[in-house]
């Protein structure tokens, strides 16, 4: 099993999970899995098909939201915070290493949290958001843009 990273009471960010990992999760208390990572970014990893599959057999709630490393778009960050007032909780989110799972929450988050609030979240999690803060501050700038159910 991954290592596992919690963010919030509702939400914890991991890297990429396999296919046997999603019935321990759901052991564990999961009731949703966002996957952050598009297909073939590498060749062990295994397909979002596959996952969606073994995630319904384990009785999870399974949700595709692909960011490519070094790209990720605001409609991103608005899918991944709808997914995260829609699915039942606790989610897990994952990519390859973590950060972009986390990135998408903190973008997210700092529409309702402080941003020093957020990026100390993160860096207790084990992820430096520091270089975001700029992102981040525009994030909360703009406001909500929905009732944030994992701050």
């Amino acid at each position: 099993m991954t290592t596992i990273k919690r963010l919030t009471d509702t939400l914890s960010v991991a890297p990429q999970i396999s296919e046997a990992d999603l019935a321990t999760l759901a052991a564990e208390g999961f009731r949703s899995v966002i996957n952050n990572r598009p297909d073939g970014e590498s060749a062990d990893q295994p397909a979002s098909a596959v996952l969606a599959a073994a995630a319904a057999r384990a009785g999870l709630v399974y949700r595709e939201i692909p960011v490519v490393s070094g790209q990720l778009q605001d409609a991103q960050v608005t899918a991944f915070g709808a997914a995260l007032a829609e699915l039942p909780a606790p989610t897990l989110a994952f990519c390859r290493t973590g950060t972009r799972s986390t990135t998408l929450w903190a973008l997210d988050a700092a529409r309702v949290r402080p941003v020093a609030d957020v990026v100390q979240t993160a860096a207790e999690a084990g992820y430096d958001l520091g270089a975001l803060r700029p992102r981040l501050e525009q994030a909360r700038a703009a406001g909500p843009a929905r009732q944030a159910r994992n701050p």
